[in-house]
């Protein structure tokens, strides 16, 4: 069976998922895992893709995340690797798959990680243009800031992958900057 690409998931994602913030989310994450396949010296197009689809059936099933996703995504014709890849960034939170690859250990660290950037980066006259992984990693302290974000997640991917907190805030800046302007992070003096 092909590899997700990036033309497909897009198709599948728009199929699902109309909310902007959603949208925009999607991208974030895409990016971000973007440069954790450089990383890794992966393949980039297709962990994007994974990235870009990976909240699937949020939209239409928020309070039941990840359980309307393996059976319509392999009907779509996606491969087993990415279909698992989704499913384990629940894991603990809505799923019982476990990531054990570097692209699922990946994925599931930098969904919330993109979050805390993004809400970063929307408080700078500068958006994400020089944020430094310090300023999100002061921002990762502060309990109040992006209540929502849960950083035990962002803490645990962080360790499956065996990098530190300012690894993987560089690796997820280094693959959203590019996205700057769509992702609504050129900045408040833009």
């Amino acid at each position: 069976m092909p590899k997700l690409t990036m033309q497909q998931a897009r198709a599948l994602l728009e199929s699902t998922t109309t909310q902007p913030h959603l949208l925009q989310h999607a991208l974030a994450v895409s990016g971000a895992m973007g440069a954790m396949a450089r990383h890794f010296g992966q393949d980039e197009a297709y962990w994007q893709a994974v990235g870009l689809l990976h909240d699937y059936d949020y939209e239409q099933y928020p309070e039941e995340h990840l359980q309307h996703t393996a059976a319509p995504l392999a009907a779509a014709g996606v491969d087993d690797e990415a279909v698992r890849a989704i499913l384990s960034h629940g894991w603990g939170l809505c799923t019982d798959v476990e990531p054990q690859t570097e692209m699922e250990k990946s994925l599931y660290a930098v969904d919330e990680m993109t979050g805390l950037v993004s809400a970063t980066a929307k408080m700078r006259p500068s958006g994400i243009a020089d944020l430094a992984p310090k300023s999100v990693n002061k921002k990762f302290k502060d309990k109040a800031f992006a209540a929502k974000i849960d950083r035990e997640v962002i803490q645990k991917g962080a360790e499956m992958l065996g990098m530190d907190l300012a690894q993987l805030t560089a690796l997820c800046i280094e693959g959203m900057r590019p996205h700057a302007a769509e992702l609504g992070l050129l900045g408040t003096g833009a």
